[in-house]
């Protein structure tokens, strides 16, 4: 028998005891030393889907999404920045969804998401207490900015367990980017440009903001189509005032995004248009979908370059019939991308010479440089550019979005759907002809407009009354040295 002692163990029983404490206390010694007590470990709570199986399919998700994504078409206007998309089920949105999410690029790390709330009332933006949440196409991680953002003034906590504004996102995400984390916040009452104003402090490079939205609600066919014009023309112009008139279920999240727009200096662009009655529903009691982006353009900086490369490479082939040298490593990465542009020389205020590339051939930079020698000695509409005339010409320079090809039925369905923002090319066999949206300004008058664009393309004036044309339209991002009271001199 063993002996006992005062805490009743056997004597071999206390030794084990005493084993087990000195393990446990070397272990507690290392992994302090690797991990400091202090250190707060984190305990993984899951967001479980509401959604699934209502808004969006669960068995065959993936498909689903891909099938809209590869269907929709990938347009050229930049590099993506911020999203206005819906949130309906995927039957009915989907498409349209997918034409705004086909436009992230590559690169995105952070997805900042604004829903709203369609469950609670609440002041503020909540940011609920989990670390991932979960879609039947698995996890996805909350971003450790939220623990910042939580300290803000405007952020509380709701529970979001049966909101689907935010959910329904994900899935898109997660069949485009491989690799990411989000930031989910569902809005209650708040001041937009506040709000914008808070996360803006948390936007870097690869970060992608996504207000999530559907436009009217019950409306008839016709009707919805004309209310939520007030919300597809207002959004990407960032018109503050319009917004008054559009009925967006979002409207606070998409405000958010416009501020956020408007401080980074983002442009917008209309993606897609449609309401349920477009998709698979009747057409007595709608609803409205827009995809809506905002790219980021040429800065301010970016554009400098440009016109100060523009100006070099014609001072250096007007005089010399050579090139200027260029250190490739100083140019920045915005301007190595492929995109049309045309290049556009005043003197004393008269047109002087204007030629581009409308499709996107080469790196913006040579686009312009090329361009820049072609608009100086290459526009049969005028005498070559000498160098002497350097000192009075002001140059301009246009980088456009990819052209898409504008449906219509009738001449007059053609004038309704033209926009004075858009350049349009207007062809007919082997002719064709543009105008960028700055002729606008001379040419306000659509049918003379078109009438003119005819001419040029040396057809009869009135051919776009014709259904025999095709016609494309883009947009330009237009600056010059003016713009920037540039030092304008050959010396």
């Amino acid at each position: 028998m063993w002996g006992k002692d005062s805490w009743g163990l056997g004597v071999m029983n206390k030794k084990i005891l005493i084993g087990l404490i000195v393990i446990f206390s070397l272990f507690l010694t290392l992994t302090t030393f690797k991990y400091p007590f202090y250190a707060k470990v984190e305990v993984k709570k899951v967001r479980e889907p509401a959604a699934a199986g209502k808004f969006y399919p669960v068995e065959n998700l993936r498909e689903v999404v891909s099938s809209y994504l590869e269907k929709a078409e990938y347009e050229n206007y930049g590099r993506l920045r911020g999203l206005v998309v819906p949130h309906a089920g995927y039957i009915f949105s989907g498409m349209v969804a997918a034409q705004g999410f086909k436009e992230i690029p590559l690169g995105i790390r952070t997805v900042i998401i604004l829903g709203p709330s369609h469950h609670l009332y609440f002041k503020g933006a909540s940011i609920s207490n989990y670390t991932h949440y979960k879609t039947p196409l698995g996890e996805v991680r909350i971003s450790e900015k939220v623990n910042q953002l939580k300290e803000e003034s405007l952020i509380v906590s709701v529970d979001d367990r049966l909101e689907h504004s935010i959910e329904v996102e994900i899935p898109f995400l997660q069949v485009v980017l491989k690799d990411f984390e989000i930031i989910p916040i569902m809005v209650g009452d708040v001041n937009p440009k506040e709000l914008a104003d808070i996360l803006l402090k948390y936007i870097d490079d690869n970060t992608l903001v996504v207000a999530s939205s559907d436009l009217s609600h019950y409306y008839p066919y016709e009707v919805a189509n004309e209310l939520d014009k007030y919300c597809t023309e207002a959004i990407p112009d960032l018109d503050f005032s319009k917004m008054n008139y559009c009925q967006a279920c979002g409207k606070i999240p998409i405000l958010t995004l416009m501020y956020i727009a408007k401080k980074k200096g983002w442009y917008g662009y209309l993606l897609e248009y449609k309401n349920s009655g477009d998709t698979a529903g009747d057409k007595e009691r709608v609803v409205g979908y827009a995809s809506i982006g905002f790219y980021e353009g040429v800065n301010k900086e970016n554009q400098k370059i440009l016109l100060k490369l523009a100006r070099n490479t014609l001072e250096s082939y007007l005089k010399n019939r050579t090139l200027p040298q260029i250190d490739i490593s100083s140019i920045p990465s915005t301007l190595k991308e492929k995109r049309g542009c045309f290049v556009t020389l005043h003197k004393k205020g008269e047109l002087r010479g204007c030629i581009g590339s409308l499709l996107p051939q080469e790196e913006l930079y040579k686009c312009v440089m090329r361009n820049a020698i072609n608009a100086a000695l290459r526009d049969l509409r005028f005498k070559p550019v000498s160098y002497d005339e350097l000192k009075d010409i002001d140059i301009e320079v246009s980088v456009l979005t990819l052209p898409k090809i504008l449906e219509f039925k009738t001449p007059e369905e053609l004038l309704d759907k033209i926009s004075k923002k858009d350049g349009i090319i207007l062809k007919s066999g082997i002719h064709q002809a543009t105008y960028l949206p700055q002729v606008w300004e001379q040419i306000p008058h659509k049918e003379l407009f078109l009438s003119h664009l005819c001419l040029k393309a040396g057809l009869p004036f009135e051919c776009w009354k014709s259904l025999d044309i095709e016609i494309k339209t883009y947009q330009a991002q237009v600056f010059s040295e003016k713009d920037f009271n540039l030092l304008i001199s050959s010396s």
